[in-house]
């Protein structure tokens, strides 16, 4: 029987709430194409849904590799509404790629940040409240894939394998995913903050 004076949460090592603040460098739509690739744009509506029109549009998904545990195209929550990229884990990606460089819209990003080291490794449950009002909650990181580095590959044709190289160089730097709290416009050049909540890591039994 458990100590009732005492238990597991009253000893966890706790990294309290915090907020840190960054920047908007670019905002990109989805052009009305079957192309995962994304395009700049001057402004970034998005609705409960996400961005209309995006591949990723909608209040559910269906599942794919990333969801081993149901069928493959089984309907589910769509936690995975917008793409968040980091200006300066791009240039890490690039650099260790050994490529000129790696835009946001060739791996179907929505929006590049800057100013939020290590965005990409932001817990689950963070809140991005962005200058004009809109917030996305945070569902995770997204795991590089392959499907992302052949887009990659076809802007290097003197290069080969870098559908392959990206997964390999990319993990915990390739960004964040999430969806639409609170909808609304983005525009390049806004502030947005990141709203940290407590972090505690939960130990094997």
């Amino acid at each position: 029987m458990a100590d009732r004076d005492t238990c597991l949460a009253d000893t966890l090592d706790v990294t309290r709430k915090f907020k840190i603040a960054g920047q908007v460098e670019g905002v990109f739509g989805t052009p009305m194409t079957e192309d995962f690739q994304t395009e700049p744009v001057e402004r970034l509506a998005l609705t409960f849904e996400g961005v209309p029109g995006d591949r990723h549009a909608g209040f559910t998904r269906k599942s794919g590799g990333r969801e081993p545990w149901y069928p493959r195209g089984t309907e589910m929550c769509n936690e995975r509404q917008i793409s968040i990229l980091s200006l300066e884990e791009l240039a890490i990606i690039a650099e260790r790629m050994e490529i000129p460089e790696l835009k946001s819209e060739w791996i179907g990003g929505n929006i590049t940040l800057s100013g939020i080291p290590n965005l990409s490794l932001i817990p689950p449950r963070t809140r991005l409240e962005f200058e004009g009002g809109v917030v996305i909650r945070v569902d995770g990181d997204n795991a590089p894939c392959r499907f992302a580095g052949s887009a990659i590959d076809r802007q290097f044709p003197d290069r080969s394998g870098l559908d392959l190289l990206f997964p390999q160089k990319a993990r915990r730097l390739r960004g964040l995913v999430g969806f639409v709290e609170k909808p609304g416009t983005i525009a390049a050049g806004e502030t947005v903050t990141a709203h940290i909540p407590e972090q505690w890591i939960y130990p094997k039994a």
